[in-house]
């Protein structure tokens, strides 16, 4: 059985702030927690959420027999995972190649590819190609060559899974677990209503058959920024997307910054500042400050007053309570924030899919009733009592049963 889950709540928000200041800093001789076994169990919960175990396994010197043997044996399955995408990335670049099909391998690929991590170090979840819209269709033919069906499609991508193999249900990540790809024709983001694109400073100028690269490292940054606005929108930000940033951000110069304010882009980024704050309340001296107050003006002032007080626990997974109007202090006007609410009171027919889809195909919400209610019975439940996340209670709930974390 669970703990009180306002025990859960206190802990995830401890052990959540906890981690992040120990990769951020990573520091020999940091003074492990004096934390109880529920307390360790529900750190090991946030390094999976959060996606850094395997990093910690490196970069954590904490002194408990459970967790480092649990870390270990974490970033042992993501180096032989990440064997198999790597080998499957090479499979899709001599397709391409073959085919006169220009792809570009996004976010953690590209930071692989780049030398930022290390074979083990970074979770993957799937691998992100972006294609032009025109050729769609091959790249997706080119996938079934490859043995994958297409799974479901929301606005942003298509997804595709292998024709065999079955997600890994336990606690983190797994050598055996099934690499889902996510087609991508757009990189855009819906914050919380209007849609910021940044295709045109993310596909190459003179893309070439095979794998590409991003055009620049600014281009890889507008990516890593907009990517982890839209999870701070919608409260699903990992600390691995901070992690990210900050190591990218020590490889740039000022002119590379530059890209965010990109010639052909039709608005300033204004988005940028909430990720860019967080990285600099946890990497202290990872982002120039001159970028940070240059992007300060550019953004709307609700959405520059929430974000200087932001912790990463609010913005993620280890916020247990689901928040009724997640994003709405990211609307930049009263239409929009409007917009906003009428679209959690009675929900668009795409809203309506991508659940249905997100229930049929995600481990995490299989056999939950809360995601199955209709929606008035929903709304009804979150007026009357607080509402946890399911998928912050299947981390959980996976830990508590956990062997490996046994001292």
């Amino acid at each position: 059985m669970l703990p009180p889950l306002k025990t859960v709540k206190a802990g995830l928000y401890r052990t959540t702030e906890a981690l992040a200041h120990e990769l951020a800093l990573a520091r020999p001789g940091t003074t492990t927690p004096a934390w109880s076994d529920l307390e360790w169990r529900l750190a090991s919960a946030a390094a999976v959420a959060h996606g850094v175990s395997p990093l910690l396994s490196r970069f954590s010197y904490w002194q408990n027999a459970g967790w480092k043997h649990f870390l270990a044996e974490q970033r042992e399955h993501v180096e032989l995972r990440y064997q198999r995408i790597a080998s499957l990335l090479a499979r899709i670049d001599t397709e391409a190649r073959e085919a006169g099909l220009a792809i570009v391998p996004l976010k953690g690929s590209a930071l692989h590819a780049i030398g930022l991590y290390a074979a083990g170090d970074r979770p993957m979840a799937d691998i992100d190609l972006l294609v032009r819209d025109v050729d769609t269709e091959r790249a997706a033919a080119l996938l079934e060559e490859l043995g994958y069906v297409e799974s479901f499609v929301q606005w942003k991508h298509r997804v595709f899974k292998p024709s065999t193999g079955e997600a890994f249900a336990g606690l983190g990540e797994h050598r055996d677990t099934p690499i889902n790809i996510e087609l991508h024709t757009r990189i855009q983001e819906r914050l919380p209503i209007s849609t910021v694109d940044i295709t045109a400073r993310i596909y190459p100028r003179k893309p070439r058959p095979g794998l590409n690269p991003y055009p620049s490292s600014g281009a890889l940054m507008s990516h890593l920024l907009l990517h982890a606005a839209g999870n701070i929108c919608g409260r699903s930000l990992r600390l691995i997307h901070l992690n990210d940033i900050s190591l990218l951000a020590t490889r740039m110069t000022a002119n590379d910054w530059e890209a965010l304010w990109d010639e052909h882009a039709t608005d300033s980024p204004w988005w940028a500042l909430p990720p860019l704050r967080l990285v600099a309340r946890y990497y202290r001296g990872a982002i120039p400050r001159s970028v940070l107050a240059r992007v300060e003006r550019d953004c709307h002032a609700p959405l520059r007053m929430v974000s200087r007080r932001q912790t990463l626990t609010q913005v993620s997974c280890s916020a247990l309570w689901l928040n009724a109007l997640p994003g709405i202090e990211w609307s930049r006007s009263v239409g929009e924030a409007g917009h906003c609410i009428r679209n959690r009171i009675r929900p668009t027919d795409e809203a309506v899919k991508e659940r249905a889809d997100m229930v049929r195909t995600q481990v995490w919400l299989q056999g939950q009733s809360w995601v199955t209610l209709n929606h008035g019975r929903r709304i009804l439940t979150w007026l009357t009592n607080p509402v946890p996340r399911m998928d912050t209670l299947y981390v959980v709930r996976a830990a508590l049963e956990s062997t490996t974390l046994a001292v």
